[in-house]
């Protein structure tokens, strides 16, 4: 049985993301998880934005609701997305010009 406990931890290695490898993904899995993590992050941006939203509105000062959409939940899941993507992508095509 080998050890690997010679061996220094991938955590933050080249293609390796707290010990997951993500440099061997291949075009499908990078755009599922770009976009998986784009919606994740409008989702929970959007949520954040309603809950001080909502303490504002508490607070005396009315305020509608979609601007937790348009200007908050919106930029930040589309600029995840952009980061996700351009990450992994270059992960990607670094692995197919090597080959």
């Amino acid at each position: 049985m080998a050890s690997n406990a010679n061996q220094p931890a991938r955590t933050f290695a080249q293609g390796y993301l707290f010990g997951a490898p993500i440099g061997d993904l291949g075009w499908f899995a990078t755009i599922l998880l770009s976009v998986g993590t784009g919606f994740a992050t409008f989702f929970l941006a959007t949520f954040l934005g309603i809950v001080a939203l909502m303490i504002r509105n508490a607070s005396g000062h009315p305020t509608d609701y979609a601007i937790s959409y348009k200007f908050i939940g919106l930029p930040i899941g589309l600029l995840a997305l952009a980061l996700t993507f351009a990450y992994l992508g270059t992960l990607w095509l670094r692995r197919i010009t090597r080959k």
